[in-house]
């Protein structure tokens, strides 16, 4: 798929994150939680519990010189229900390591909205970046990858997930990858590998937004 196909369907790309960490992110970039840990030069034991496992509080970070990160909570995942969805062999482990590999977009307001009125977010602020879909991935397209699913979620019936579930942007076109998916006819989220450290060149605006209210 080319960037002008996806940005055909899909203008705009959202990312949630924490109040305030778009001065961070301005400044590094918008990091995966693995390299986020990189840049904070996080001790291999205290890295094992925040990539490998499931987090069941926010956990935040402190560096001499980058001041604090806040890495999110994965409490829409149950481990016993992601034991039971995953596919290719994949360990809960290994699939927690493929997620904080990632730095993660929704792909449409619709998804964003589910986010932000979801029982768990209902009473907190986030900070959502708005991205011009086109720009980012003209330059980022070997590293865009497509998925059908909420990856990061497990609630109610968990979809199938495995080791094809984030698909190279430009290895299928839409038609194709709608056939390997099952006849899906949505991309839910939009990946980039490791990092985007030039996010604020694709960044439109960063709102405030209180959970639980209508992003539109």
């Amino acid at each position: 798929m080319l960037p002008e196909c996806l940005a055909a369907r899909h203008p705009r790309l959202y990312h949630v994150t924490e109040p305030g960490a778009w001065s961070n992110i301005k400044r590094h970039g918008l990091l995966s939680t693995s390299r986020l840990l990189d840049l904070f030069e996080a001790e291999s034991h205290e890295r094992d519990g925040i990539e490998k496992k499931r987090r069941d509080s926010s956990v935040k970070i402190n560096h001499p010189q980058y001041g604090y990160a806040v890495i999110n909570d994965n409490l829409p995942i149950s481990e016993k229900a992601l034991t039971n969805c995953l596919d290719d062999n994949l360990t809960p482990s290994e699939w927690f390591q493929r997620l904080n590999s990632r730095v993660f977009f929704w792909a449409s307001k619709e998804g964003v909205n589910r986010l932000l009125n979801a029982r768990l977010n209902r009473n907190r602020l986030r900070e959502l970046i708005v991205v011009d879909t086109l720009s980012l991935a003209k330059v980022h397209a070997e590293k865009i990858e497509l998925c059908p699913i909420n990856s990061g979620a497990t609630f109610r019936k968990a979809a199938r997930r495995g080791v094809d579930t984030f698909t190279p942007m430009l290895k299928y076109n839409f038609k194709d990858w709608s056939k390997l998916r099952g006849q899906q006819d949505r991309i839910l989220e939009v990946t980039v590998r490791e990092h985007v450290l030039d996010i604020a060149q694709h960044t439109l605006e960063v709102l405030l937004i209180e959970g639980g209210k209508t992003f539109d």
